[in-house]
């Protein structure tokens, strides 16, 4: 099984792609595509998914648009240690106008990098014009949850699980910090402050979550609230998701975020000074440890 389908379901000719793309009816499918590292999001996978979402998007015979992760998981999170990390590399800018972060250093790099491709193309996914549902299965894990956040609505299988343990690299969250929206305030310091996995049940009690199903009827459920959805007026969709986008940014979301992503550089900063790196000494393998050991506790 992929993401609950078939592994027939995907395009062959798409195999070796880190994102796939594909239409049925009224409905894209994207799927994230690195399987053999969890779905580890690098610079190649943003922009190959942006990629998607503007394909959709300018398809007019698309209403709805559902993303997903081949493998066992939705998404792990930032590339940290894959021998795909491209943090060195550039990329054709689209989410914020400023210099390329390549021939950088410091603060200056990281800014730069971070600006674009986290909480700037999270936000400019979260404003695309037609409903896009997360299809999470697994792991959904630190840049994973930005990636579901940037969707309109969840529907997760009964194995899914939810968990942003940066605070344990002394980083106030990921760089798209929704969390006091998606779910209580309360809640969301206990998230962070603890590092914990949130089952998907306990994100759905929470409001983080829509829908939570068997993961052998995830695929159905999902593709059958998009073709519900699909069967609305598409422009009438699209006001409707800005409508509720203004709503959520009058609550203070865009600003909010905006003050945290300057907390979030401030503690890069710290860790360079005072540790090893700007990852507080935890490369990918130390974290996933250290998230193991916390899930066993």
């Amino acid at each position: 099984m992929t993401d609950g389908v078939p592994p027939s379901s995907a395009p062959a000719d798409q195999a070796d792609e880190v994102v796939t793309y594909e239409v049925r009816g009224a409905v894209a499918r994207i799927r994230l595509n690195r399987p053999e590292y969890r779905n580890a999001q690098n610079s190649a996978m943003t922009y190959a998914l942006d990629d998607a979402l503007r394909r959709a998007t300018d398809d007019d015979s698309v209403k709805v648009i559902v993303l997903s992760g081949t493998g066992k998981h939705f998404s792990a999170g930032h590339d940290i240690g894959t021998p795909g990390r491209d943090v060195d590399t550039s990329f054709d800018r689209r989410a914020v106008i400023w210099w390329d972060h390549v021939d950088k250093e410091g603060g200056d790099q990281r800014f730069a990098r971070e600006s674009e491709v986290y909480l700037g193309m999270c936000r400019r996914w979260r404003e695309v014009p037609k409903p896009v549902i997360a299809m999470v299965h697994g792991a959904c894990i630190a840049g994973g949850l930005m990636l579901a956040w940037s969707c309109d609505f969840i529907i997760a299988s009964d194995d899914a699980f939810f968990s942003d343990p940066v605070v344990r690299m002394g980083i106030p969250g990921v760089e798209y910090f929704a969390h006091p929206w998606v779910m209580n305030p309360r809640a969301a310091k206990e998230f962070l402050f603890t590092g914990d996995r949130f089952s998907a049940r306990r994100a759905r009690e929470l409001g983080m979550v829509n829908q939570v199903v068997p993961r052998d009827e995830l695929e159905s459920t999902v593709l059958a609230m998009a073709e519900r959805i699909a069967a609305m007026p598409r422009f009438g969709l699209a006001l409707t998701k800005k409508a509720v986008n203004q709503a959520e940014d009058l609550m203070g979301m865009r600003a909010g975020m905006d003050s945290v992503f300057g907390l979030h550089h401030f503690a890069h900063a710290h860790n360079a000074e005072v540790s090893t790196d700007s990852l507080g000494g935890l490369d990918a393998r130390a974290m996933a440890a250290e998230n193991k050991k916390q899930a066993g506790a």
